[in-house]
């Protein structure tokens, strides 16, 4: 049976591999920082469940030791010269992106086809082995389409994540702090507060108190992971699902869209709002912020009336 150790291993191997390619970037002034926090990471994919607690804590420390001291950088080899970007850009258009969306649609076909298929793939892991198997038919796509040299996506991605730095684990890192969140009764202690400022009875005021929280703590924290189980232990369980028999399903599910609009806009989610703009070397450091915005309040309110139409 294929299981989530698989996807862990495949994860793993690319990080062990940007590490490996990272170390031959002698253009990097701080190669041996940055391909030691690839590597890291890679150990923690392969090796998570061998390390136990302390070992990952101590695996953790070590990565925002690196990072925190300034020892991560990029290098120039491996950049592909600006004329032949153009000239493949020009030569394939916009049909690079079908490669893009290969992935979330063997996501959604895989999440549904998998679950008949029990023996094959773990049941309650279909989606994010879905996810992984979507990748490799992407990577499998491009190179027959694009005919590129086989350590060519390694190298271009190696070369992403070198410029990403430590921002790309963030979600992870927050993930795990919501996590701490949670077992240290902070939802409770939120969940006692809200309910104080809801009128008593207003199914309406509970759902949009829900929507809000999440949204409104995701741009504290950065990541809708880290807001989930503390606004879901604080508002979601005893309020709408206990109290109103709101489905769980339902109300989990939109809940994390309602967090995502947060995410659109804060700074505290570096990697998918400052790092862009840096990447794409735009003047204005929150210009990824300040376009979304007119998106994120709208589909905030829409996912609110959805929890309040579909859950109850």
């Amino acid at each position: 049976m294929i299981t989530l150790t698989w996807v862990y291993a495949l994860a793993g191997a690319v990080f062990a591999a940007f590490a490996l390619l990272g170390l031959r970037d002698r253009t990097n002034p701080k190669r041996w920082g940055t391909s030691l926090f690839w590597g890291l990471l890679a150990l923690s994919m392969w090796a998570g469940d061998a390390l136990g607690d302390l070992g990952n804590g101590i695996l953790v420390l070590c990565l925002v030791a690196i990072a925190g001291t300034g020892q991560l950088g990029r290098g120039t080899d491996g950049e592909v010269d600006p004329v032949v970007r153009r000239e493949r850009s020009a030569r394939f258009g916009n049909g690079l992106f079908l490669l893009a969306l290969v992935i979330p649609m063997t996501a959604l076909i895989g999440t549904f086809v998998f679950k008949q298929v029990p023996q094959w793939v773990d049941p309650k892991q279909t989606t994010l082995i879905s996810l992984g198997l979507g990748v490799l038919l992407a990577l499998a796509a491009g190179y027959v389409w694009l005919r590129a040299g086989a350590p060519v996506p390694l190298e271009q991605g190696r070369r992403l994540m070198d410029s990403v730095g430590w921002a790309a684990i963030l979600p992870q890192m927050l993930a795990s702090l919501g996590a701490v969140f949670a077992l240290a009764g902070v939802g409770d202690v939120v969940g006692s507060i809200v309910q104080l400022a809801i009128p008593e009875g207003s199914l309406f005021g509970a759902v949009a108190a829900y929507g809000l929280g999440m949204a409104l703590f995701t741009m504290v924290m950065g990541n809708a992971f880290a807001a989930f189980p503390v606004m879901t232990a604080a508002i979601g369980i005893p309020l709408l699902i206990e109290r109103y028999d709101g489905e769980p399903a339902i109300v989990c599910a939109i809940g994390m869209l309602a967090g995502f609009c947060g995410t659109l806009m804060t700074p505290m989610a570096a990697n998918f709002n400052l790092v862009p703009a840096a990447l794409l070397e735009l003047n204005d450091e929150y210009g990824v912020i300040r376009r979304q915005i007119g998106t994120a309040l709208p589909l905030l309110a829409v996912n609110i009336g959805l929890i309040w139409w579909l859950a109850f």
